[in-house]
């Protein structure tokens, strides 16, 4: 169920509840894509940086362990000892991401595994299955990601199979969920908009999913290469046909800037894994800008990463002792980096969401989106 709270603009107020919890929008998930943060964090680590929603992918999830594994052992929650939220990517991502691995049919996909090579089958019967034995909160639909740049062709055809594919998706969801055995018969379904590029192709595609109700409506396909204001541009133009009263989520986006103008078009949730891996590479963000905490200046810097920030490592570690843990190699280098980052997107959203709260997010673009898109 989403509630609304509030408007300001286009920004939004709101309180998505789902079975495992409340989650405050506009949100940052935590991507955790084999049901791990990169950088060794744990579900403990991310209750203690402010994580409202972990994000887990259904087809990696599938190669390994098993979503049947993950099952048997009482679903993703128990599995990985986290109680809050969970999304789970459909899969569909890897449509594009594995293009050399595979072929797409009206029936579905057929990959063969990054792993070892074997040949394997999703389609959206599938990939609902899937999901359903991880037991998530939130499911989200089969889709294709098309390749930017994309022809109109393709791109059309590809919209008109993934609305098929949503067809198919909602009915074996709402016939999964019905079931006595089922993990999670409170999971929700989100629908996805795909379109490439084309405004009209998108503009489309969302008003043909919107008939379908599905619990909350995600924009697909984007930060695969288009120019940043070709992807606001897209999310303008469909943003008026979301359905108000549904949660919006930007898949795979993006900067701390993207973050800020995607809620000020009217998106609630995002996701990306440029904090974690950003900061398996030393790069840091502050809320004066990005850092290379390699970098030969910081070798005597007794201050923490960003003297604004509170997390767990800016509390504890100096940027010199953060510097010569990457010179060293040492594994603590990467996992205390990523706790820094994921902190920073959290309390991002939440300063966000204060912003709206106290009816001031007219000037937290102009206060923070270039700011924060800079360097130190």
């Amino acid at each position: 169920m989403f509630e609304l709270l509030k408007t300001e603009g286009k920004a939004r107020r709101g309180v998505f509840t789902c079975a495992h919890g409340t989650v405050q929008t506009p949100v940052f998930m935590n991507v955790g894509t084999q049901g791990a943060i990169k950088g060794a964090l744990s579900a403990k680590d991310l209750q203690d940086i402010g994580c409202q929603v972990e994000l887990s992918n259904t087809y990696h999830l599938h190669l390994r362990p098993g979503d049947r594994v993950v099952r048997q052992l009482g679903g993703l929650h128990k599995f990985m000892t986290w109680n809050g939220p969970i999304l789970t990517d459909s899969g569909g991502f890897q449509v594009f991401s594995l293009a050399s691995l595979r072929k797409i049919k009206e029936e579905g996909v057929y990959f063969s595994s990054h792993i070892d090579g074997r040949r394997i089958f999703m389609g959206p019967e599938e990939s609902m299955r899937i999901q359903s034995n991880l037991g998530s909160d939130i499911a989200m639909a089969f889709d294709e990601c098309v390749e930017n740049p994309a022809r109109y062709e393709y791109a059309k055809a590809s919209c008109e199979r993934t609305l098929r594919w949503l067809e198919r998706c909602k009915i074996e969801h709402d016939k999964l969920n019905t079931l006595s055995d089922t993990v999670n018969p409170q999971q929700m379904l989100f629908g996805i908009n795909q379109g490439a590029t084309f405004e009209d192709l998108r503009i489309w595609h969302m008003r043909e999913i919107a008939k379908l109700d599905c619990d909350g409506y995600a924009i697909g396909g984007l930060a695969v290469g288009e120019p940043t204001q070709v992807m606001y541009d897209i999310i303008d133009a469909v943003e008026p046909y979301m359905p108000a009263d549904k949660p919006r989520y930007l898949m795979g986006v993006g900067t701390p800037s993207n973050i800020i103008e995607g809620v000020a078009r009217g998106v609630d949730f995002f996701d990306c894994v440029m904090p974690a891996r950003n900061a398996r590479h030393a790069k840091l963000f502050t809320w004066s800008g990005a850092l290379n905490i390699r970098n030969e200046k910081y070798k005597l810097d007794e201050r923490p990463i960003d003297p604004d920030c509170d997390c767990p490592v800016c509390r504890s570690f100096s940027r010199a002792y953060l510097r010569h843990l990457f010179a060293a190699e040492e594994m603590l280098a990467m996992r205390l980096a990523v706790l820094h980052n994921l902190y920073f997107y959290n309390k991002l959203a939440e300063r966000i969401r204060q912003a709206l709260d106290a009816g001031q997010f007219a000037a937290f673009p102009g206060e923070y989106s270039e700011k924060l898109a800079g360097r130190l």
